[in-house]
């Protein structure tokens, strides 16, 4: 993606009319409920075209509930439009929600706990001066639950673990979803690498992975980072979510 096309899709995004959400009064309490209402195909049903959604709505309520009320700071990466980030906002009162996109032109939701940031996660030096400026404008030092809904390419899940599974709070939780699209796309399968359910079984077994992306000793320090590792299958033969909770 070059620096051109990003700041073309800012603009866009600056001066596009968004749904201001925060006035809503909705009479919706399952998350899955507000994921449909916003169109997010997280849902059992997704809005859009009113086919079977990935199902990961009911995963998502039975581990974030204790998050609930509490003061918390979501970072989503993949937000698209912005419906799960509205959602988000209902479900969870008291929090911030933190947008990393490559293409935020298509973010079409507006609400004060809301920060959208346009970039493409592979540049290290533009996530870095991303997350010094929420770091020091929001006074956080690191998230309660990071999300990656990326592009679910092999090499940008296995780069996104590895640069911000640091950035997670202990007991917060780093949530993969459809990390097996490499496994039935070639098309995701973008680097010679073991698939992400490998990867995470070891981790899991402490057993070190043949990997182009993580050290020997990235891994040591990621596995002893790590409480446990729970995956479930979500509505469609391609649908599959991974909790990582750090320890």
């Amino acid at each position: 993606m070059n620096i051109f096309s990003l700041f073309k899709r800012k603009l866009i995004y600056k001066f596009k009319k968004k749904i201001l959400i925060d006035n809503e009064n909705l009479n919706l309490n399952s998350l899955d409920d507000l994921l449909h209402y916003y169109g997010s195909d997280k849902a059992d049903i997704f809005l859009k075209n009113k086919t079977t959604g990935h199902g990961f709505s009911k995963f998502y309520q039975n581990k974030l509930i204790d998050f609930k009320y509490k003061k918390i700071n979501i970072l989503e990466i993949g937000s698209y439009s912005g419906a799960s980030a509205a959602a988000f906002t209902k479900f969870f009162p008291n929090s911030n929600i933190f947008c990393f996109d490559i293409n935020i032109s298509n973010f079409i939701y507006k609400s004060k706990k809301i920060h959208v940031f346009g970039l493409d996660i592979k540049n290290k030096t533009r996530v870095e001066k991303t997350l010094n400026l929420i770091l020091t404008k929001f006074n956080i030092k690191e998230f309660d639950v990071i999300i990656d809904d990326g592009s679910h390419n092999l090499n940008d899940i296995l780069i996104t673990l590895k640069s911000f599974f640091k950035l997670l709070k202990k007991k917060g939780l780093f949530i993969i979803e459809d990390f097996k699209y490499p496994n039935y796309y070639k098309y995701n399968k973008n680097i010679e690498h073991i698939y992400v359910d490998e990867f995470l079984k070891n981790l899991e077994d402490k057993k070190i992975s043949p990997s182009k992306i993580f050290t020997e000793n990235e891994q040591i320090k990621l596995m002893n980072s790590i409480i446990k590792i729970k995956v479930y299958k979500g509505n469609l033969k391609d649908s599959d979510i991974a909790f990582i909770t750090k320890n």
